[in-house]
């Protein structure tokens, strides 16, 4: 095979995982170029955005083995040389891993994630680690660590959270491809506040070892992407048993073969049936926001319905799901936080720097605005050796198994293939108020476990992105795609933020 040579035409803006291999076979990029580049990128545009804690000073001896492997053999993998950005609660062996807290700054675990060992095994580059609300504990993107991230279409305003660091990173064109995970919001509300695409997998697809936890019931990890493409492509890399994670064995045999990448196609909306879960539209308090403003994001969805609709879907609307009040008293992380946070601690071993979730909260070095929440709730005085006997978290235990069922039920009866929702009703905040939320309508895939995928919209007329949210039944991810790939396709909504462009 040809030496590959960097004739410094390769523009990285934009360009996706298909772009960046199209040039390597013909010769007009190396890994080296590339990462040379989005490093350059980092540096010209990260102390506005402040997305990312840690660079990667490994990067560029990966991408020179990488381009050497090439050179001998091709591609070593489906994500061969692409430079990725990692959410830092996901363990990496060579950086430090922190959630974003000075209390963990110097941890670094002893094995990767099992995430982050897919993607390099795929070939993949890690360049870099980014910002999150620390501990993953609220939905702004702020941490004692990296302080605040901003939207990177509006540098005044938040980029939601908890994966705000990522989306904004990927939205600005600092990397490829990124990582979040998701315990109710976090990569979904982040990708459609910086016009991306977000997956939160089935409950059991991808594995969570490796991953900071919140809980273990609602944690998930997914892809945060430009396109739907590259969402599909990273999602068939990341999915896979885990002996670490046992409830990873429910994804055995669900991933279709030819991977998720065989389910985008161009005329997927046409006989699809959309439900429009209309109780997730408009505001939901009046103490969050204004009316105004959520009825911005409402009309842009509206508008998104009609090109659904245009694109051959048949929408059906509205459909009702469970009431707020019972998908509310599903939530578990409440019970779950202290012991599984606990629990990965000591799977550091000697080198952790505390002991318990406890001792970080009481250290000091949480942010305030992170700490207060914790301190407002029970949190720290849940009795973890009592849970197997505790009848509230019991009982919301077994509200998720009924919310899961009656979910589907209602599919069913009404021939649906997905069901649509914001994953916001209001657009992202100013600087410093916080993102509500009790606006985030993250509930229904978190405490079901079904899989669900956002996508553009569309822009406010201030030129806010709106992501829509589509739904589907367990590891009905093919179908999701199916939908998502045929309404990017006819739609196009995806467009760089300005402030970020071409640089030299």
């Amino acid at each position: 095979m040809p030496s590959t040579t960097d004739t410094h035409t390769f523009d990285v803006t934009e360009a996706t995982v298909s772009d960046v291999h199209e040039a390597m076979e013909a010769g007009e990029l190396t890994a080296v170029a590339l990462v040379k580049r989005y490093l350059a990128r980092i540096d010209a545009f990260d102390d506005e955005l402040n997305a990312i804690l840690t660079v990667n000073d490994r990067a560029r001896e990966r991408a020179q083995r990488l381009d050497e492997q090439f050179n001998r053999e091709g591609f070593v993998g489906p994500l061969h040389g692409i430079p990725m950005l990692i959410k830092d609660n996901q363990n990496t062996s060579d950086m430090p891993t922190t959630a974003g807290s000075k209390a963990l700054a110097e941890s670094v675990p002893p094995t990767d994630a099992f995430v982050v060992a897919q993607l390099r095994e795929a070939g993949g580059i890690i360049l870099a680690k980014t910002n999150l609300q620390e501990l993953s504990f609220g939905v702004d993107t702020i941490s004692s660590l990296g302080g605040e991230t901003r939207n990177a279409y509006a540098l005044d305003r938040r980029p939601s959270g908890s994966s705000g660091g990522t989306a904004a990173a990927i939205a600005a064109n600092l990397g490829v491809l990124g990582t979040g995970s998701d315990t109710c919001s976090s990569v979904r509300s982040p990708p459609a506040f910086n016009n991306l695409v977000g997956v939160r997998p089935t409950r059991g697809l991808v594995s969570r070892s490796g991953i900071i936890p919140l809980s273990e019931t609602q944690d998930t990890a997914g892809p945060i992407t430009r396109t739907v493409e590259d969402a599909a492509r990273m999602l068939d890399v990341l999915c896979g048993y885990d002996s670490e994670d046992p409830v990873s064995a429910r994804g055995i045999g669900r991933v279709p073969e030819g991977g998720y990448v065989s389910h985008l196609d161009e005329d997927g909306l046409e006989g699809a049936r959309i439900g429009v879960v209309r109780q997730f539209f408009g505001l939901q308090d009046e103490a969050s926001a204004s009316q105004k403003e959520a009825e911005t994001v409402t009309a842009t969805i509206e508008s998104a319905l009609d090109e659904l609709q245009a694109a051959g879907a048949t929408i059906v609307d509205p459909v009702a799901v469970a009431e707020t009040g019972y998908l509310q008293s599903a939530r578990v992380l409440q019970y779950e936080f202290k012991r599984d946070f606990d629990a990965y601690l000591t799977e550091l071993g000697e080198d952790a720097p505390f002991k318990s979730l406890e001792s970080i909260v009481e250290s000091g070095l949480i942010t305030p605005s992170v700490a207060a929440r914790i301190a407002d709730s029970d949190i720290l005085a849940t009795d973890v050796e009592g849970l197997d006997h505790d009848l509230g978290y019991l009982r919301r235990l077994d509200r998720r198994r009924q919310l899961r069922i009656d979910t589907e039920r209602r599919m069913v009866e009404a021939d649906l293939d997905a069901l649509l929702y914001p994953p916001s009703t209001v657009p992202p905040v100013r600087i410093p108020k916080h993102q509500p939320f009790g606006e985030l309508n993250c509930e229904l895939s978190a405490h079901t476990g079904l899989p669900s995928i956002v996508v553009q919209a569309g822009c406010t007329e201030e030129g806010l992105p709106v992501g829509f949210e589509l739904l589907g039944r367990e590891f009905g991810e093919p179908r999701l795609f199916e939908l998502a790939y045929a309404y990017e396709q006819a739609a196009g909504h995806r467009r760089p933020p300005r402030a970020f462009g071409t640089i030299e």
